[in-house]
């Protein structure tokens, strides 16, 4: 039985990155966890380089620092006989640096709320809803599960600034995936789209429209004794093409990122992770490095 709970801890350990953007890097996105349990991430992350809130916006030679502070709620839920989650996130964030904009040089210095994010996830295969005591016995082997998720404009933003932290604009970003396991060694495979409305008050009063960021990622994760797992992750996304009035910035997407996470349990209730990515290559100026910590309360569901 002990061994079967630390394999449910190391299960039930949820990652959120940064922000809800459509170059997150999250691995063990569509693992199972037993129905009914909530969990609490309270956590912060640091960025250097690039813009991870709005990496197609456009602008040039960023020098940009945030400190983010990530609050977020998650339930495991049955959906008709399948695992599935409902995440909840609110982070706020401390940015401050430089920036080109059209070769003028842009200052900023502000804080406030990024966009929250609602996420809503079904596994349709190899990963029932299970109680807490059924979840004892179960083995994954291959799970293929699907993700919606939507960002709202309830941030900081001001429209006579060119760099916010907030975007003025709703986001839907579909996502698809599989995690493979074998042994102690899980695979991971996922793609998605970010399709985003107009921001009609941009910089000014202008509109900008942006094309949908398309996004890979994959992650390669070690499961240890006592529930400790660690991984190596890549993304890759494209697109993101920007227009200004109608006209293109010229700031298309086609950037690769990579990472690891290690997360550790503490008790029955609580885990820690960490996380750092970095930009391999970038034809915009999003390869900003990332580095994060969070810590994870867990409760209900027979815990």
């Amino acid at each position: 039985m002990l061994l079967a709970f630390r394999r449910t801890l190391a299960a039930a350990v949820l990652s959120w990155p940064l922000a809800a953007g459509a170059q997150d890097i999250e691995p063990r996105m569509f693992s199972n966890t037993p129905v009914g349990v909530n969990f609490l991430l309270a956590g912060y992350a640091y960025t250097r380089g690039g813009l991870a809130l709005d990496p197609a916006l456009p602008i040039a030679d960023t020098h940009l620092q945030t400190s983010n502070a990530i609050l977020a709620y998650a339930r495991a839920l049955d959906v008709f006989g399948m695992s599935g989650k409902v995440d909840v996130v609110v982070p706020y964030t401390w940015l401050s640096g430089s920036a080109a904009y059209k070769g003028e040089p842009v200052d900023r210095i502000v804080s406030g709320f990024s966009d929250p994010a609602v996420r809503f996830s079904v596994n349709f295969y190899g990963a029932p809803a299970l109680a807490f005591p059924e979840f004892a016995s179960y083995r994954q082997d291959l799970i293929i599960g699907g993700s919606v998720q939507v960002t709202a404009p309830a941030s900081q933003y001001d429209p006579t600034r060119v760099v916010n932290i907030g975007t003025n604009r709703w986001s839907l970003k579909p996502e698809i995936g599989a995690s493979k396991a074998w042994g102690p060694w899980i695979f991971e495979a996922a793609g998605g789209a970010t399709f985003f409305t107009d921001n009609s008050d941009f910089f000014n009063g202008h509109t900008r429209a942006q094309d949908p960021i398309y996004a890979l990622q994959a992650h390669v994760i070690r499961e240890f004794q006592g529930g400790v797992w660690g991984s190596l992750d890549a993304t890759y996304y494209w697109g993101g093409q920007t227009y200004v009035d109608g006209e293109r910035s010229g700031t298309e997407l086609d950037n690769w990122r990579y990472g690891a996470t290690l997360a550790l349990p503490v008790n029955r209730y609580n885990s820690i992770k960490g996380y750092a990515s970095s930009g391999i290559s970038s034809r915009t100026g999003a390869a900003y490095k990332l580095v994060g910590l969070v810590w994870q309360y867990r409760w209900g569901g027979g815990l």
